[in-house]
């Protein structure tokens, strides 16, 4: 009696935690990852880097940029200008991309198109994704030349594959009961689509292209000066790369900052509007 009171009175000890595989290699990974970049940053350091003389040098061209910003070289009519090239060549990739990433995304959806044309449908915009957008405007600039034209066709080429991604998995969430439901009562695609997939998705698939015009901004910044397709992205270039003037990269940094304000105040609208 008093031996079992004493062992019940034992405290139990803990079975040591099985080690994770997939813990200990990630954190492997992460442990690689942390030392090449450790590595990759010095070794691209020039031999008598001043990192104090550099932070002040940064410092100062900071407060140039956001404390004293001007048009310099240019006005505010052709920054504006420049502006509203950038949003234009955002929205017509967009629309493009929306339109032509929507019949995609039909094809890709597999309760909608047959399996061989979704896995086809799904293994070339996967293709078309894993090389990044700047590299097909990039491609198009050599068989198109420099210019707009690169510009719009290399946009529009990622955003189909991208919207073509969400715009099927989108579609691929409709219960298969109510498209079977449709088709056995003798409907064809097209009332399919208009009865079931287009009105309970609609609110969904406007929430991804509306995403997918922001990227496209962000990107039309960046291939103005890539691909010589204007816009606001080629004035920074040229303000920050041969005029060296810190007060107009700060003014058109502003200007960018300003209508991603703005496109974020009308996303929220159209959220609470048609989305939520």
């Amino acid at each position: 009696m008093i031996e079992s009171v004493s062992m019940s009175q034992t405290p139990t000890q803990k079975a040591p935690r099985p080690v994770n595989r997939r813990t200990r290699t990630l954190r492997a990974f992460v442990t690689g990852l942390a030392v090449i970049s450790i590595y990759g940053l010095i070794s691209v350091l020039p031999k008598h880097f001043d990192l104090w003389t550099a932070t002040k040098v940064f410092g100062a061209n900071l407060q140039l940029m956001f404390f004293s910003p001007n048009v310099g070289n240019d006005s505010h009519l052709l920054l504006m200008q420049a502006l509203f090239a950038s949003i234009e060549l955002a929205f017509v990739t967009t629309v493009l991309g929306a339109g032509i990433g929507l019949v995609c995304g039909l094809a890709a959806a597999e309760n909608i198109a047959p399996r061989w044309l979704s896995l086809t449908t799904k293994s070339v915009m996967a293709f078309v994704r894993a090389i990044p957008t700047i590299l097909w405007v990039l491609i198009y600039s050599v068989a198109l030349g420099l210019g707009p034209n690169a510009a719009v066709v290399g946009l529009t080429f990622h955003s189909v594959a991208y919207l073509a991604k969400v715009f099927a998995n989108t579609i691929e969430e409709i219960p298969a009961q109510t498209i079977e439901a449709l088709r056995a009562g003798g409907c064809g695609l097209l009332p399919v689509l208009c009865q079931a997939v287009l009105p309970s998705l609609a609110s969904r698939l406007l929430s991804w292209t509306f995403i997918r015009f922001e990227i496209n901004f962000a990107n039309a910044v960046v291939v103005g000066a890539a691909a010589g397709a204007g816009g606001i992205g080629y004035q920074l270039f040229v303000a920050s790369n041969f005029y060296f003037n810190f007060h107009e990269v700060g003014m058109i940094v502003y200007y960018i900052l300003a209508f991603v304000f703005v496109l974020e105040a009308i996303s929220t609208k159209l959220r609470h509007k048609f989305i939520d």
